[in-house]
């Protein structure tokens, strides 16, 4: 059994261990058990190019291995690699469904149903309804499907009962997956079809993830986009081996440690140096280096993260092609992650496209 299969196995061992979290995944109408209780045992499919292999969930209803709410359901990575580096692998030790968010419990990162996943994932960040539903009545969340509403305010780390998922579409071939999800609630006035690629480019170690979302209903899609860019490279903590950098000067920006306890202040732990942001300890612990991202104009041009692990000599370039609203970086000891936003705004009959390209290197080579 590998490691990452250990985790997986520990993280479903852990939530059957009490009543509670059998009832809250029960509440969301899953079934766990042991007979899915390991990686390998969940709807998934390999593709390569020769260069990048890579192990992607499928979206699954009734069996797949993400159902929560917050990421979309396609283009969920289990493991990526390239030139005998690992880019994508999971950045937790376990999950338990009780968790919001994420917490440390001991020696241990435990993830949250909603936020189990790795690489680079997607969500939708304003969900569609919301304000206009009561507490009980739906609401949706693209790439998910139609949810019912709990409480007054939105909170995408909480597990919200899935009423429709969907249908889900599914082309595997040997260098891509193609999803597509098509979605209708007349009720609502929302109707659309979500698509996206993930397609590895012959002959290149790079990675392109094109979508597209068709507004088939009523009302308009607005919202926010970005991929979380969980990126953890062959297992290496955070620290100053790592260096983030932008194609523009970063300024202004400010730095905040959400944990306190560590006693670190925020500047002990990462600072930007005109493009780059770069760590000045290794991260343990309960570290957290929470960056907000300014700079950058209404360019596509700057739409675009190189983070490269100096110690282990790789890195990868995320390139976007539309303009950034708001660009972020989370890092804690296991894991650094750029989030790049992207407005989205889809009036009835309307289709919006994006793209992102995932290349990767060896610092003996250039990106």
């Amino acid at each position: 059994m590998t490691m990452t299969q250990r985790f997986r196995l520990r993280g479903i061992r852990n939530s059957l261990s009490s009543t509670v979290c059998l009832a809250v995944a029960l509440l969301l109408g899953f079934m766990i058990g042991p007979a899915i209780s390991r990686a390998a045992d969940y709807p998934q499919a390999q593709i390569t190019n020769g260069r990048i292999t890579a192990k992607l969930y499928l979206p699954n209803a009734k069996d797949g291995y993400y159902r929560f709410t917050r990421f979309d359901w396609s283009g969920a990575f289990h493991t990526l690699e390239y030139k005998g580096h690992s880019f994508v692998e999971p950045w937790y030790d376990s999950v338990d469904p009780k968790v919001i968010n994420f917490v440390f419990r001991g020696s241990q990162v435990v993830n949250g149903s909603c936020g189990a996943l790795e690489g680079p994932v997607y969500e939708f960040q304003t969900p569609l309804g919301w304000n206009r539903a009561k507490p009980g009545e739906a609401f949706i969340k693209v790439g998910v499907g139609v949810l019912r509403k709990t409480g007054e305010r939105y909170n995408r780390f909480y597990p919200y009962q899935v009423l429709n998922p969907g249908k889900w579409n599914v082309k595997v071939r040997k260098s891509s997956i193609e999803f597509e999800q098509v979605l209708s609630d007349p009720a609502l006035g929302y109707a659309y079809v979500y698509r996206k690629v993930v397609r590895l480019v012959r002959g290149k170690p790079e990675m392109v993830i094109e979508c597209s979302l068709r507004n088939t209903g009523q009302r308009e899609i607005k919202s926010e986009v970005y991929a979380h860019n969980f990126t953890t490279i062959d297992h290496q903590p955070p620290g100053p081996d790592y260096s983030v950098s932008f194609p523009f000067q970063i300024q202004p920006m400010r730095f905040r440690q959400p944990s306190q306890r560590v006693g670190q202040s925020a500047n002990q732990l990462a600072e930007a140096t005109g493009n780059e942001i770069v760590f000045n300890k290794v991260l343990s612990g309960e570290d957290q280096a929470v960056v907000f991202i300014r700079g950058f104009s209404d360019s596509a041009k700057d739409n675009q993260i190189t983070i490269v692990n100096n110690e282990v000599g790789a890195g990868v370039r995320i390139g976007g092609n539309r303009p950034l609203i708001r660009e972020f970086m989370w890092s804690i000891r296991t894991v650094v992650a750029v989030e790049a936003y992207v407005a989205i705004d889809v009036q009835p009959g309307a289709e919006f496209t994006w793209k992102n390209t995932y290349t990767y290197r060896t610092l003996h080579a250039d990106i």
